[in-house]
């Protein structure tokens, strides 16, 4: 399977009395899909999976892998602090049809480099389809080390590597020493996109793209068309979007923006609750009008 463009970190639709919307969740996939996304990311860190019982897991990625129906490949979070619970829901994920799992390290715990490689392997050897370490050590309080990813990456199934560090000397110490294997380093940080690909990274799971969908997979375009400068100017004309989404605790922000732009994805879930005040929610709303102009005109 090849790991490659830009895919959606997807947010989970909630209503108001904080249900998952399935209907609303049915919407987006179609409208991302739509759009030219590469490929989508249900049950990450945008997509509340930290607060979703086992059972709504289910349920979403079951709605997700329907409604996509193909189209496009779908990663599903199957990420625990045990290795036996993480292993439980890949199964679980593999059945439903899922294109291949992301894997995040275990959090709150700190398990050695040793342990970290065990849990890898054991997980790996659990399913048949494809895995991809996510690695997001501000979140989790543990970096998977270049040299252990390099160890992994001889695992068939282990596949490429997520990294949410916003650490490019990581993600390149990651591309030099997988060199020749048949992996692939996915940015996490949507402000890294284009350096990462210009370091040889295949793309990036992306949270921006649940909106600038259309800017974020220009990015790519651009670079693999050998057009370098209007990548850039892709690149950055997301930092905008990027300085709002630090305004309030994630996904309160980005779900707030969707909102505006067009996409009632509702409310985050609690204990997350509210996007600022109200400077901030007219903030938030300026610069959707604002994208919603560039995006209409092509102006990235």
């Amino acid at each position: 399977m090849e790991v490659r463009g830009i895919i959606t970190a997807m947010v989970t639709p909630m209503r108001v009395n904080q249900e998952v919307d399935y209907e609303m969740l049915k919407i987006l996939t179609r409208t991302l899909i739509d759009k030219g996304i590469h490929g989508l990311f249900i049950l990450g860190t945008n997509g509340e999976f930290y607060t979703l019982t086992n059972e709504e897991k289910i349920k979403i990625a079951q709605t997700v892998i329907t409604e996509a129906n193909h189209a496009v490949p779908i990663f599903v979070g199957t990420g625990a602090c045990s290795t036996a619970e993480t292993i439980t829901q890949c199964k679980i994920m593999e059945k439903l049809g899922a294109d291949a799992l992301s894997v995040i390290t275990p959090y709150f715990m700190a398990p050695t480099q040793q342990e970290l490689v065990v849990h890898y392997r054991s997980i790996a050897a659990s399913v048949d389809i494809p895995i991809i370490m996510y690695n997001m050590p501000k979140n989790t309080g543990i970096n998977i080390e270049p040299e252990s990813t390099a160890i992994l990456a001889e695992v068939k199934n282990i596949i490429a590597i997520k990294d949410s560090s916003g650490n490019l000397a990581n993600m390149k110490k990651y591309i030099e020493l997988t060199k020749g294997m048949n992996f692939s380093v996915l940015s996490g940080s949507d402000s890294l996109i284009l350096d990462l690909l210009m370091a040889g990274g295949t793309g990036a799971v992306a949270a921006t793209s649940n909106i600038l969908t259309e800017i974020d997979v220009a990015i790519y375009d651009r670079f693999v068309a050998g057009n370098l400068v209007e990548a850039r100017k892709a690149q950055q004309s997301i930092e905008e979007f990027r300085r709002i989404l630090k305004l309030g605790t994630t996904p309160t922000i980005l779900k707030k923006a969707m909102e505006f732009y067009g996409l009632n994805v509702g409310p985050a879930r609690l204990p997350a609750s509210s996007p600022g005040n109200e400077d901030v929610i007219e903030d938030i709303r300026k610069v959707v009008e604002t994208y919603k102009l560039l995006i209409a005109d092509k102006a990235y």
